[in-house]
């Protein structure tokens, strides 16, 4: 790879970011790196009822599920109306040969979900945030994006920002990965949650020494595919005072998709490991609790997820999910209001008058229970609109982007 090969992908993303502000770009300045621009607009609106009180004015469930924020305690019973268009992304990527004949790729996503901004009595902005940012060269690749513990393709179509919340391993992060063929290797960047000695507030501890190891392999067939991935990571934790604890966890994970004849499939994931933490259900559990004597306990947790999609004609289409989560909990050092179980169940129905366009409902029921017994259940009505973008700029052509 020269030199000149990487400036010219750096110049072809920097570009494409110009496009916000209205720059006029001729093709021709990036020589023979091509430029593509996709995503979508989505405007979500959704009402939601908890058996046991409400969430929070800017609290993240509003925007989506998310296993642990069911509330379990709140008294009366709760509904919230809420609309947004936080889903809304758009990706730039970027392809540069090389004179040897290879490939440099680029990619740079970004999105408004998960951050702060204007409130909704005026302006409803929303700062936006970093999905992905990484390049790709031969059989490696350098950047943030999905961590390799997770299986993309098992996810549902789903008007949720995920779906199968309960049952799935899920993350994006930094991270240097192998690919030959089905085999990936990684070395991920680590994080430690960890929930105090008797419960309370969680704990993260960003003290890691070495990053986490993940690898997996995909064995692709004309009905669909499996994957299997295996996780290893150190779990640390230095207070600075009478704590300095480390203990070593693990993860496996199985997933894939199975085609129908019809055209329907159906897609699943099943994952269970000691101390996992964040890398499941949207670290629903922490990965560690803290002992008597200052020293971590890894906390187990297993989740299974399945989704069947069918599709009605060429325009209408459904997908019915069901996804559960259990964690062990040892309750003499991680208290009674720590998460025990959750299960989420989803129905939707998509129409699609063209490809671009797609307009969808989406109902949902979930459930979660704390160890101490106290349980709750939310129910939401979801409806969604998303236009889908693509835009590609090429040496051949020369346009506004």
């Amino acid at each position: 790879m020269c030199s000149s090969d990487l400036k010219n992908s750096v110049l072809a993303v920097s570009l494409a970011l110009a496009a916000s502000n209205a720059t006029l770009v001729s093709a021709a300045d990036l020589g023979d790196t091509s430029v593509k621009f996709t995503g979508y607009i989505k405007a979500d609106a959704m009402v939601s009822n908890y058996s046991e009180g409400t969430l929070g004015s800017g609290s993240i469930g509003r925007d989506f599920y998310i296993p642990s924020l069911t509330p379990v305690s709140g008294g009366d019973e709760g509904t919230q109306f809420d609309a947004h268009i936080r889903q809304s992304r758009f990706r730039f990527s970027t392809n540069t040969p090389t004179a040897e004949g290879d490939e440099i790729k680029g990619v740079l996503e970004l999105d408004f979900i998960v951050t702060s901004g204007g409130d909704e009595r005026i302006s409803n902005s929303y700062t936006p945030r970093v999905r992905h940012a990484y390049i790709q060269y031969k059989e490696w690749l350098v950047g943030q994006t999905w961590t390799t513990f997770m299986d993309v393709g098992s996810l549902p179509e789903s008007l949720d920002f995920i779906g199968t919340t309960d049952g799935i391993t899920f993350g994006r992060q930094v991270m240097v990965r192998y690919t030959n063929g089905g085999l990936q290797l990684a070395l991920e960047n680590p994080e430690t949650t960890v929930t105090p000695n008797g419960g309370g507030s969680r704990i993260v501890a960003d003290d890691n020494a070495v990053p986490d190891f993940v690898a997996a392999y995909t064995a692709k067939q004309d009905w669909g595919y499996v994957k299997i991935a295996g996780l290893v990571r150190q779990l640390s934790y230095d207070d600075g005072s009478g704590i300095d604890a480390d203990e070593t966890s693990y993860g496996v994970a199985l997933s894939g998709k199975y085609k129908l004849s019809s055209g329907d499939d159906i897609r699943f994931m099943v994952n269970t490991g000691q101390g996992m933490g964040r890398y499941s259900a949207l670290n629903a559990a922490n990965g560690a609790v803290i002992t008597a004597d200052g020293d971590l306990e890894a906390i187990d947790s297993t989740g299974y997820a399945i989704a069947y999609r069918h599709l009605w004609n060429d325009r209408m289409r459904s997908s019915f999910m069901f996804s559960a989560l259990d964690i062990d909990n040892d309750t003499t050092l991680t208290g009674l209001s720590v998460t025990e179980s959750s299960y989420s169940a989803r129905a939707n129905l998509l129409y699609s008058p063209t490809k671009a366009l797609t307009f969808g409902a989406e109902y949902a029921f979930a459930h979660r229970e704390i160890e101490e017994g106290l349980e709750g259940d939310m129910n939401r009505l979801q409806v969604s609109a998303k236009d889908r973008k693509s835009t590609r700029l090429n040496s051949s052509h020369r346009r506004y982007l």
